[in-house]
C-alpha cells in the first residue's frame, strides 16, 4: 500500500470527529468486546447529552469496581468481600462443588433455582490454540481445596465444547484417586454450546439430572 495512500486514509478519519477528545473517548468504548466505532460513537455521544452528575457517576463506578471489587478466596467468584455470599451462606450445600468457566456461568446456574451447593470458578478453559493452559486456570485451587476434605462431589459444569471437554477430562484425572464423586451436567446443553446462552428450564434439568464422569471426552 503507498505511503501516501495511509496518509490519506489516516488524515480522512480523523477529519471524522471534531474533537480529538471524542475520537479518544469513541477509541476506548470501541475496545470493549462486541462494540464496533458506530456503537461507540452512539455511547459517547449519549453520555455527553447526560448531566455532569451522571456522567461522573457512571465513571466513577467503573473506577470503583475495578480498585474494589474483591475474587472469593474459597471459589473465586466476584464478591465485595473476602468471602462471596454464596460461599458464607450457612443453607448452601457444601459438600457439593459445581465447577464453572467463569462468573457468568454461575449466574446462569443461580438463575435456575434447582442448585444449592458451592461453585468454582476456573476462570476459563483449557485452550493450547489461545495458549490457555491448566496452570493459568483455578484448577490447582480446586484439587487443593477436594483435597482438605469435606467435598463428596464434584459437578463439571463446563460448556459442551472441546476445550471444555478436554477441561473436564484433566480434572478428571486430577481428582479420579480422590474419595470424591465426580459428575456432569447432563446433555440437554446441546453440544457445543455456551452454558450461559442456555434458557434456565434446560440448564436446570441439566444440572438436577447430572450423570457420573466417567473419563470420556
Amino acid at each position: 500500500m503507498p505511503e501516501n495512500y495511509k496518509d490519506f486514509h489516516s488524515s480522512f478519519m480523523n477529519q471524522q470527529y471534531p474533537s480529538a477528545l471524542l475520537e479518544k473517548a469513541v477509541g476506548e468504548f470501541s475496545k470493549l468486546p462486541g462494540i464496533g466505532r458506530k456503537t461507540a460513537m452512539r455511547l459517547v455521544l449519549h453520555l455527553l447529552r447526560q448531566d455532569q452528575p451522571t456522567v461522573e457517576a457512571f465513571g466513577n463506578s467503573i473506577i470503583t469496581l475495578k480498585r474494589e471489587v474483591k475474587y472469593c478466596k474459597v471459589c473465586h467468584n466476584i464478591s465485595d468481600t473476602e468471602i462471596c455470599q454464596i460461599c458464607a451462606n450457612p443453607q448452601r450445600d457444601a459438600s457439593l462443588v459445581c465447577v464453572v468457566e467463569n462468573i457468568r456461568d454461575v449466574m446462569a446456574v443461580e438463575a435456575t433455582q434447582q442448585y444449592k451447593g458451592l461453585y468454582h470458578v476456573l476462570g476459563g478453559v483449557i485452550s493450547p490454540m489461545d495458549g490457555v493452559g491448566p496452570s493459568d486456570l483455578q484448577i490447582d485451587s480446586l484439587v487443593h481445596r477436594v483435597g482438605e476434605g469435606g467435598v463428596r462431589e464434584v459437578v463439571l459444569a463446563l460448556s459442551t465444547t472441546m476445550e471444555g471437554d478436554t477441561t473436564n477430562f484433566y480434572i478428571y484425572r486430577k481428582l479420579e484417586k480422590m474419595d470424591v464423586k465426580l459428575s456432569v451436567i447432563a446433555r440437554g446443553i446441546s453440544v457445543g454450546d455456551e452454558l450461559e446462552y442456555a434458557d434456565e428450564v434446560t440448564l436446570g434439568r441439566s444440572i438436577v439430572n447430572r450423570t457420573p464422569f466417567t473419563g470420556t471426552v
